[in-house]
């Protein structure tokens, strides 16, 4: 199946998201995260990995991750890829709810796993080409989608735990939004924690037990996401990228780079060239 390799982005005339993963040229990390959308990564061309609660899932072409409503995940696209990327409003399931706001789709490997790469493969070509009555024919197919979502994914029996975590993580995502907006100023845990009316230690109680890091390392994962980035596009000089993205000095990113990724960044721009 051939496609245009085009960015699609944030759709008004569907009542989802459809578009190509930012990372498709490669050279591409997206630290930890989560969201409370239903995310689908159908990956076409090339491969990806994907970590989801620590654990790590290689994937390539012709292979779908399909991410809960706040489960913890990373990307990682080394190589250029083709990806298309669905993203569903939670709200779209709310008749299939296991609890209030609650509702959970297993990763493992069904029947129906082909069926999903057609549907969104479909939906993304026929969005793309953009002929008349295309909406109809895109949200068909979304529906279907979400039908074999519900009836062939979804995980009845949850343990009160996996709840309890998720609303957990409902009140860690307007802190981690607020971090990404900031995180090239000086972040204290005091400070976010007063913005938010939190106490420091239950601020750091909450990354710890839900987030799986703590305080620190997240804003230091967030900061040296952007950082790669800039390594990457741009001849900025080291000094440069650590001001622009937060760190105190080169030394200081410099040290977290390397603790990531196992060399100096100037090793690693080289390589690179």
């Amino acid at each position: 199946m051939e496609f245009q390799h085009e960015l699609i982005l944030p759709n008004d005339d569907l009542s989802f998201k459809l578009f190509v993963f930012e990372g498709k040229d490669g050279n591409y990390i997206r630290s930890k995260h989560w969201h409370r959308s239903i995310e689908i990564f159908a990956v076409f061309k090339g491969k990806l990995r994907f970590f989801v609660n620590d654990q790590e899932y290689p994937m390539q072409a012709g292979e779908f991750m399909l991410m809960n409503s706040n489960e913890v995940h990373a990307i990682a696209s080394p190589l250029p890829n083709f990806t298309i990327v669905l993203q569903i409003p939670l709200k779209v399931f709310e008749n299939y709810y296991t609890d209030k706001n609650f509702i959970r789709f297993s990763h493992s490997t069904h029947i129906q796993d082909d069926k999903i790469m057609e549907l969104i493969g479909d939906m993304y070509r026929t969005y793309s080409e953009k002929e008349i009555g295309y909406e109809l024919k895109v949200q068909s197919w979304f529906y279907m989608l979400v039908y074999l979502l519900v009836t062939k994914y979804r995980k009845v029996d949850v343990s009160a735990e996996e709840m309890k975590r998720n609303k957990k993580l409902n009140r860690l995502t307007a802190i981690t939004d607020y971090i990404r907006m900031n995180y090239t100023k000086e972040l204290t845990l005091e400070g976010v924690a007063e913005v938010f009316g939190y106490s420091p230690t239950y601020l750091s109680h909450l990354f710890q037990g839900y987030a799986e890091t703590n305080y620190k390392a997240y804003i230091q994962s967030v900061r040296i996401e952007y950082a790669y980035r800039e390594l990457v596009q741009t001849d900025h000089s080291i000094s440069a990228i650590a001001e622009n993205n937060g760190f105190a000095n080169s030394k200081s990113l410099t040290r977290e780079f390397k603790r990531k990724y196992g060399m100096l960044p100037s090793e690693f721009r080289k390589r690179q060239q």
